[in-house]
């Protein structure tokens, strides 16, 4: 029999990046990319957060945000939309074929990373509540819609180029 920690590990399929979204400032509309650069300690090169990320001895938890695309569907219903463009989300990262809950390991001891393309790894933080302006973007109980399913927050751990398309595996330890 495995062990939690053993389940945690396991993964059928990789997953797949699907769209990659910059905020280049505080209430401007995202923009579509397909490719960005990488740091640790700054995030994704362009966004406003990178600039806004502070190195040093304190490690941030927000330098990319995840979203899941299969839950964009589930959130359009509850918004009463027939479909909704993922860039309303402000995430930075949409990722499908693969649970983004489950990409956060439970022990402390024992985080998961997780190779994006070819260089890059990330390690997902914890999860990326809505805010309020999701009401004003998705209209009433916006926000509700969001709780739950509005992505996850990561941390950069390796830099590099992520593209549309690229590969999300887990980094099996060695």
């Amino acid at each position: 029999m495995l062990t939690t920690r053993e389940l945690t590990q396991r993964f059928r399929l990789a997953g797949r990046v699907d769209a990659i979204f910059l905020r280049t400032a505080r209430l401007a509309p995202v923009v579509a990319v397909t490719e960005v650069q990488l740091e640790p300690g700054r995030g994704l090169i362009g966004d406003r957060r990178s600039a806004a990320l502070r190195t040093g001895d304190r490690e941030q938890k927000r330098e990319v945000t995840l979203m899941q695309a299969e839950h964009l569907p589930a959130i359009a219903a509850w918004c009463g939309i027939a479909q909704l463009d993922p860039a309303r989300l402000r995430r930075n990262l949409v990722v499908s074929g693969i649970n983004l809950v489950a990409m956060r390991s439970l022990f402390a001891d024992a985080p998961l990373r997780w190779r994006f393309g070819d260089q890059v790894v990330l390690e997902v933080t914890g999860p990326c509540d809505p805010c309020s302006r999701m009401e004003a973007e998705l209209g009433p109980a916006g926000y509700n819609a969001l709780r739950g399913h509005g992505g996850m927050t990561a941390r950069v751990r390796v830099g590099g180029t992520i593209r549309v398309s690229d590969a999300v595996q887990l980094v099996v330890a060695e």
